[in-house]
């Protein structure tokens, strides 16, 4: 037999588990961590849109003319997309208007469609 002592072939094994291992986790963290970044946003920027849809909804919440209605927001890197249905173009042009004043955002597009008060 090529090893005589028994502890030779334990530290060999060892050896070998240990290195498979390291291997393994430089690249599952190489992968796992390229994840991350194939949006090409950072942390930040997913935070800071929670924060600008957060606030937007808030405007939309606190209007008259629009806290019972169903507006979905959408914000990404700064751009905000408004999609639902609003009462009159005023009150349309005076929540983007608010929206606007966030700080962060970068554009509004509005696609809410008008829809007569009941």
């Amino acid at each position: 037999m090529f090893f005589k002592n028994i502890n030779m072939k334990l530290k060999l094994f060892t050896l070998l588990t240990l290195s498979i291992l390291t291997v393994l986790m430089v690249f599952g963290l190489a992968l796992f961590s390229g994840c991350a970044s194939m949006t090409g946003r950072t942390a930040g920027e997913h935070i800071d849109d929670a924060s600008i849809t957060t606030q937007v909804n808030s405007i939309i919440v606190k209007d008259p003319d629009a806290q019972y209605l169903k507006i979905d927001v959408s914000s990404t890197s700064g751009n905000v997309v408004l999609a639902g249905f609003i009462h009159d173009k005023k009150a349309e042009e005076r929540i983007v208007a608010k929206i606007r004043q966030i700080k962060g955002v970068k554009s509004v597009k509005s696609n809410l469609k008008v829809e007569e008060k009941k």
